[in-house]
């Protein structure tokens, strides 16, 4: 593909570095059942698995609501897993924990698992497959927000200003510097600092940043609390409708647990079907996010597809390349398993 990179990109991607530190998802298995071939997916009769109980690594998101659907629902208690979910602050800082062993499956963005597995990050665990999707971005579900009485109302005012985002290289930054530039923003001019998501709302508030990148359930409730308004729709222009992330584990726990993987992907699968229904996700963002009924309510939700998709994910990796996040060009299909029946 053709890579239209400018001088202020090649500058700003041109940083790159320690890559072992980010990227995660992976794991062999497929999002059908294994079964007679008459049987649907769904109903096939799972084998044994290796591990019951297993460590998944998630943020508290909007993104991973199907996870949280499939754990009240029962669908991966069905498929004989136990869920353990362990906070992570993004994919990029989950890959050291899939690596060493504390997490067995994480939720991350696909920017992190393709620059880690272009770097080799995981070679030591056989790599990283990638086991189901998670999210795609649909508009005003991925905003930069600033203060209702800052300076900071276009995306040309942030040139010079201070933006949070959750981690480094991924989805965040690429989506980011992707709709600024597009906006006539030279993003060598902006500053990129790290926060967790629920601690952004407060930097932009007592200004410790000029303004947030933020995804929802965040989004609603520093709208509706503090009155922040919307900078720019980074799901738009050049990143619109672009997938955003999935879940996985390392080549050597998908390879030693297969089954494992295949029951934790058949639960995902329904979990993810389910997850389209607000009212099904509306009170577990009560839950597990801590937001509030009142903004819960009001969140703006992406989709969840039920499937992985070589052609839709390349285009992360290909929108990487135009911005220099990747060196080369990057095949993402040897990442993804098959899916059986």
């Amino acid at each position: 593909m053709t890579r239209r990179v400018g001088l202020s990109a090649r500058r700003i991607f041109g940083v790159l570095s320690a890559v072992a530190l980010f990227a995660s998802v992976s794991a062999c298995g497929a999002l059908g059942g294994s079964g007679s071939e008459d049987k649907p997916a769904e109903a096939a009769a799972p084998g044994k698995v290796e591990k019951a109980k297993i460590t998944l690594g998630l943020i508290p998101v909007l993104d991973v609501a199907s996870v949280h659907v499939a754990i009240k629902k029962g669908y991966f208690k069905e498929e004989g897993l136990e869920v353990e979910v362990k906070t992570i602050q993004g994919g990029a800082a989950a890959i050291p924990g899939l690596i060493d062993g504390s997490l067995d499956i994480t939720f991350g963005n696909w920017v992190s698992f393709f620059l880690a597995e272009s770097k080799g990050a995981a070679k030591g665990v056989d790599g990283l497959k990638l086991v189901s999707d998670g999210y795609q971005a649909k508009p005003e579900m991925f905003l930069i927000l600033s203060k209702s009485d800052s300076a900071v109302k276009s995306p040309k005012d942030l040139e010079g200003k201070t933006i949070a985002i959750n981690t480094f290289k991924n989805i965040a930054e690429l989506t980011a510097k992707a709709t600024l530039e597009a906006n006539n923003v030279d993003v060598s001019k902006v500053t990129f600092k790290e926060f967790p998501f629920p601690d952004m709302e407060a930097a932009v508030q007592n200004g410790t940043v000029d303004a947030a990148f933020m995804v929802e359930p965040f989004i609603s409730k520093a709208q509706r609390v503090s009155g922040q308004i919307t900078v720019l729709d980074a799901a738009s222009g050049p990143t619109d409708g672009i997938p955003i992330a999935g879940y996985g584990t390392t080549g050597k726990f998908a390879n030693e647990n297969p089954n494992t993987v295949k029951a934790f992907q058949r639960a995902m699968a329904k979990g993810q079907r389910d997850a389209a229904d607000r009212p099904t996700v509306e009170p577990l963002l009560v839950e597990y996010a801590k937001v509030d009924k009142e903004t819960a309510g009001l969140v703006h939700f992406g989709e969840y597809p039920t499937t992985l998709d070589a052609t839709r994910l390349q285009r992360v990796s290909n929108l990487m390349r135009t911005y220099g996040l990747l060196e080369n060009d990057f095949d993402v299909k040897p990442m993804l398993v098959s899916s059986e029946g």
